[in-house]
């Protein structure tokens, strides 16, 4: 291929050219690291799908009661696992730091220590939010586990070598774990970025729908005591006829992974999603209960004297 292909292929924008040569070099350089493709590969690798059932059925059935919530993050927020694998990750980087300096072993060991046993309660959040998830990004979710466990044990076995007096076998296979924990940590990215692990679905509704008050449709078209959908431009709606007269609205999408709210049950005035089973208050769109972390947009409404149920979502932009 003729160079002045090659420079087709790949135009330099004017900004790229004012850029200096080394800046330049680096911006090639990651652009053709070939890292999307194989973490994309992740969540096509359906080998791993006779391990991923019966994990996964195994952790749904465990006794937990209210906390799993606690370990969903509902109390937060957001996720909790995040925040929880800070520590195991920041304190072995800092023993590799410290293995790379004279005097340092009673140091390195402590903080060996204590990153796993702070790796425990962030591998207890991770498969908890891990359960309830989509298949490709169960897929991803179990790679994700496996490097961050032969992290843990390398780490293990890091920890008996040094204090069995091994010290170089022990910063080597230190230096192993905190690889293998690096490798975890990119496919926990690619997972919580990529494939939209975590973030709220629901978010963006704020931003598509116009502010004031928008006809939905006849108020008698929607069944009294029974979820209905309905649209508002790209927005979908769930719809309940309260049998006192009132209407709730809240958006359909589930904010955990998108599940479409208007096909789940409603009982004792909750909505809770067909998918994962998080449950929404129809009267203001609190999660009262997750995997969701986040609540529904809750829509005002009222009804016109010609009988077209109107919305309002207060916090549109």
């Amino acid at each position: 291929m003729s160079s002045e292909a090659l420079s087709n292929e790949n135009p330099v924008s004017d900004e790229q050219e004012k850029l200096p040569p080394a800046v330049r070099a680096v911006e090639n350089g990651l652009d053709r690291l070939p890292l999307a493709g194989p973490l994309d590969a992740l969540g096509r690798a359906t080998a791993l799908d006779p391990a991923i059932s019966p994990l996964q059925n195994a952790v749904k059935k465990l006794p937990l009661g209210g906390l799993r919530d606690v370990l969903h993050g509902r109390w937060l927020g957001h996720p909790l696992h995040p925040a929880l694998v800070q520590l195991p990750i920041g304190a072995w980087m800092s023993a590799g730091v410290l293995d790379l300096l004279p005097g340092t072993r009673r140091a390195s060991r402590v903080l060996i220590g204590t990153g796993m046993v702070a790796a425990l309660p962030a591998a207890w959040t991770g498969a908890a939010d891990w359960a309830e998830l989509h298949k490709p990004q169960l897929r991803t979710g179990l790679v994700h586990a496996l490097a961050n466990s032969a992290a843990l044990g390398l780490y293990a076995a890091s920890l008996a070598a040094r204090m069995r007096g091994r010290e170089c076998r022990g910063r080597l296979l230190g230096f192993g774990g905190l690889t293998a924990a690096g490798l975890g940590g990119l496919i926990g990215g690619h997972l919580a970025y990529r494939q939209a692990v975590g973030p709220n679905k629901a978010e963006p509704v704020q931003h598509l729908v116009e502010p004031g008050w928008h006809p939905v449709g006849k108020v008698d078209g929607f069944p009294v005591g029974q979820a209905a959908s309905a649209s508002l431009g790209e927005v979908k709606l769930l719809v309940y006829r309260e049998p006192s007269g009132g209407v709730r609205v809240l958006a359909d999408r589930c904010s955990h992974q998108s599940g479409p709210l208007s096909q789940g049950t409603v009982a004792e005035g909750c909505v809770t999603c067909p998918w994962h089973g998080s449950t929404f208050r129809l009267s203001d769109g609190w999660n009262v209960r997750g995997p969701a972390t986040a609540p529904q947009p809750s829509f005002e409404t009222r009804v016109r004297d010609d009988g077209v149920l109107e919305v309002r979502l207060p916090e549109a932009d």
